[in-house]
């Protein structure tokens, strides 16, 4: 059998340079979000089938890795094709698995409950910038919280996390887009689309960035809805500002329609946090945020970056999911982190590398010095590293001056040549 040394396509082998450089923003995202009190916990990679593929993952449902039953199992699963081949999956995100998470241990978790999960996710997606099949995640939760204290809290802190990994390769503006899946609902209605429409219709619809509102209406119309409702509907999006608040721009919206407070909480979420973040951050009310899961039930946010093709974050209110898995009602609300892309865009923009901030030290011993020596310097080097200081420790090669190159470029400006 011939061995490939290469990855599996759309994961990625990660060198000692990045490493750091992944070391160092996973530092700052636990540190910010400590602050505000997130509790960090873990759950499997893999989880049940019947948990992933129960409508609450929406589109990423398609997209999940299967894992096959083994033995005997498999064999009378093949046998009788009746059954399922598979009974358990890869996660395609962090939200179903603190779903099951919750409900497991809902005796031994204080409320609210604020969560932070950091892992690996796997989709079978098609591979591309900022996007792999492999990829690591960083969410944070609240559990309990029925109010809008949830989202302020989840997009300040997400912001502010942000802005203190970004400052480090001078970007300091990003844009923070706000919606309600119910508002949603309600221009759906108000142009006579019906509630079983409503997917289809929004699936078009969160194309508009990209397409326009020109194309978004093609393709409505060519999936076979009338000619007034798509241009009733279209309508409601043409004229959009990023300055108008959400109470200006949805004054045809009656109460027959949509409760006045779902417009009223938007404006105050996107008030309050103005006051808790960087003022370069721009947040801004959204009327075409659609964000792909279905299980959200309320607010949407999603956070982008100008001169990327994609978002760097998202999350909203997903209130009815938990109690699928614990049969009772609980409020829930989370933010996602797309840890890899916010890679990407550091290494696009770096000027230098303001995450190495320890000393790097190299001690380089020549063989023929003393065993008492050895333990010196040892000694010496637990010391450094003591201080927070990264310490090297190994021999000294024939050929020093390759070595020494070597070692410099891997960030260690301080070479200890040890010969005695």
């Amino acid at each position: 059998m011939k061995f490939r040394k290469t990855p599996v396509k759309g994961t990625c082998d990660i060198l000692p340079e990045e490493m750091k450089l992944r070391e160092y923003v996973l530092s700052m995202i636990k540190e910010t979000y400590k602050l505000y009190g997130f509790s960090q916990i873990e759950t499997p990679v893999m989880e049940h089938i019947e948990n992933l593929t129960g409508k609450q993952g929406g589109e990423n449902e398609k997209l999940m890795f299967q894992i096959l039953k083994r033995g005997e199992e498999l064999k009378k699963a093949f046998e009788d094709r009746k059954e399922e081949l598979a009974d358990s999956g890869l996660r395609y995100d962090l939200t179903v698995p603190l779903a099951r998470y919750y409900a497991n241990n809902i005796s031994k978790l204080t409320m609210p409950f604020k969560s932070l999960q950091i892992g690996n996710v796997f989709r079978a997606d098609k591979p591309q910038k900022g996007r792999f099949r492999q990829f690591m995640q960083c969410d944070i939760d609240i559990l309990g919280d029925n109010t809008i204290l949830a989202e302020i809290e989840l997009i300040a802190a997400t912001s502010t996390m942000l802005t203190n990994i970004f400052k480090e390769v001078g970007i300091s503006e990003f844009t923070v887009h706000i919606n309600d899946r119910r508002l949603l609902k309600a221009m759906g209605a108000y142009s006579g689309f019906c509630e079983e429409n409503f997917d289809e219709v929004f699936i078009s619809l969160d194309k508009i960035d990209k397409l326009g509102t020109d194309k978004v209406k093609e393709e409505l119309l060519f999936k076979g809805y009338p000619m007034e409702k798509v241009t009733k509907f279209i309508s409601i999006f043409s004229n959009w500002n990023k300055g108008i608040s959400c109470a200006e721009y949805c004054s045809f919206i009656t109460k027959d329609f949509v409760e006045t407070q779902v417009i009223e909480n938007i404006d105050t979420i996107i008030a309050c946090v103005k006051k808790m973040i960087n003022k370069d951050v721009k947040l801004v009310y959204n009327p075409a945020l659609v964000r792909g899961m279905s299980y959200y039930t309320g607010t949407i946010f999603e956070i982008s970056i100008t001169g990327y093709n994609f978002s760097i974050a998202g999350g909203g209110r997903y209130d009815e999911m938990i109690g699928k898995f614990c049969g009772q009602n609980m409020a829930a609300c989370g933010f996602s982190i797309g840890f890899e892309r916010i890679i990407t865009i550091l290494q696009d923009n770096a000027k230098g590398n303001n995450y190495k901030n320890k000393k790097n030290i190299a001690f380089l011993i020549d063989k023929s010095i003393s065993s008492e020596r050895v333990i010196e310097i040892f000694e010496e080097a637990t010391a450094l590293r003591e201080c927070g200081n990264i310490v090297l420790v190994q021999p000294l090669n024939k050929n020093a001056k390759f070595q020494v190159e070597n070692l410099e470029k891997d960030g260690y400006k301080e070479i200890r040549k040890v010969l005695s």
